[in-house]
């Protein structure tokens, strides 16, 4: 193959330790942190995140999707509920996401826990926000389905067009919120050498607290 193989493909992360000491006691502030400063270096949607879920069979799938939103709750996420993500997330409510940024620092966050919808209020709101033609596609669009052809997705988006006309998009039914609930939260720091920095927060349901423990790289 031409260029080099993967074997050679390798970066050295000579990045500022991640120490026990600064650890805040809540990782969300951990979290927007290390995002604030992946957003200030120019990360192309550093709220990008691959999100896993497993099927019926239980076989593991993985997509980015975006993260818009973290409260209380939980992390929360946008999609058409009767794609594959939302068919398995109905089936086997629980998932896990993970975030790799580059800049400033070389750094992974990985997320696990279970699954729960976010309010219709929610997801009117946010449906409304969106772009226009953002709408009309997620609305129109059978996601994970087979199509023809991209005409056939194109006819499906301009019947929905006409329809609507100049009036608002109605946000469809299929389509919605999701929390992601934090039980485990690990934060990833790389480190010369490969001997990387690795803290998991962990917090069992109902617990007041995170339980930080550091781990091997």
């Amino acid at each position: 193959m031409d260029g080099p193989t993967f074997d050679q493909l390798r970066l050295e992360y000579p990045d500022d330790p991640l120490t026990r000491a600064e650890l805040p006691a809540d990782p969300v502030a951990l979290f927007r942190a290390w995002l604030a400063a992946a957003t200030t270096a120019g990360v192309s949607e550093p709220n990008g995140m691959a999100l896993a879920t497993v099927d019926a069979t239980h076989q593991p799938h993985c997509r980015i999707v975006l993260l818009k939103n973290w409260d209380d709750r939980g992390l929360v996420f946008f999609t058409n509920r009767g794609s594959d993500k939302g068919t398995q997330l109905a089936d086997q409510p629980r998932a896990a996401a993970t975030f790799w940024w580059q800049r400033p620092r070389n750094r992974q966050v990985r997320i696990t826990g279970p699954i729960t919808l976010a309010t219709d209020a929610e997801s009117d709101s946010y449906f409304a926000a969106r772009p226009r033609l953002a709408q009309l596609a997620s609305a129109a669009s059978p996601q994970s389905r087979p199509l023809r052809d991209r005409q056939e997705l194109q006819a499906l988006m301009h019947a929905l067009a006409q329809r609507v006309g100049d009036g608002p998009v109605p946000r469809p039914a299929h389509w919605g919120g999701y929390v992601l609930r934090p039980r485990h939260i690990e934060f990833w720091q790389g480190r010369l050498g490969r001997l990387h920095d690795r803290f998991r927060y962990h917090r069992d349901d109902g617990a007041a607290g995170w339980r930080i423990t550091r781990l091997a790289p």
